[in-house]
């Protein structure tokens, strides 16, 4: 996917498709362009794992607290916190590429000395991205900021049980 330098001055690790193509193969990134099966597989086997990993802290909390109940909800509350975390930054990132993919010019810095200059993509090299911003990128970003808000909702419903109690 490389453009050849005198079509494209932007150094290759900043152009666009380049960047998508590095944040998708990423190990932190790649799990939520899975498919929907997948990706909703490996967000339960996270939670799981972040569950079971902090049950052994809260439980040392029992003595405050009345009973288990309450421990199990404070141990859901703080690993949606996480997955809240995690999901904005997934949206910062991918929001990011959908961003720099979509838009007609791109800004780049060539020698490190942060003198940054501005491309304007050519034609061709404009709707390649934007196809792929919108087509491939954009449903990545709209189950991302799905997930967020299911998670935000479930904090705050976790939080109001937990305080109620």
């Amino acid at each position: 996917m490389f453009i050849f330098k005198k079509l494209c001055p932007v150094p290759f690790d900043q152009q666009p498709l380049n960047e998508y193509i590095s944040l998708k193969k990423s190990c932190f990134f790649s799990w939520s362009v899975l498919n929907i099966d997948k990706y909703l597989n490996r967000i339960l086997s996270i939670f799981t794992f972040l569950f079971l990993l902090l049950s052994p802290f809260v439980f040392s909390l029992m003595p405050y607290y009345k009973n288990e109940f309450q421990l199990i909800l404070l141990n859901t509350c703080i690993v949606n916190f996480i997955f809240i975390i995690i999901f904005m930054r997934l949206y910062l990132g991918w929001s990011y590429i959908v961003k720099r993919l979509v838009s007609a010019t791109v800004f780049y810095e060539e020698s490190g000395w942060y003198d940054g200059q501005i491309w304007i993509k050519t034609v061709e090299s404009l709707t390649k991205d934007r196809l792929i911003g919108l087509y491939e990128v954009t449903p990545f970003v709209k189950r991302i900021k799905c997930s967020l808000f299911i998670s935000i909702m479930s904090f705050i419903i976790e939080n109001l049980i937990f305080y109620l109690l």
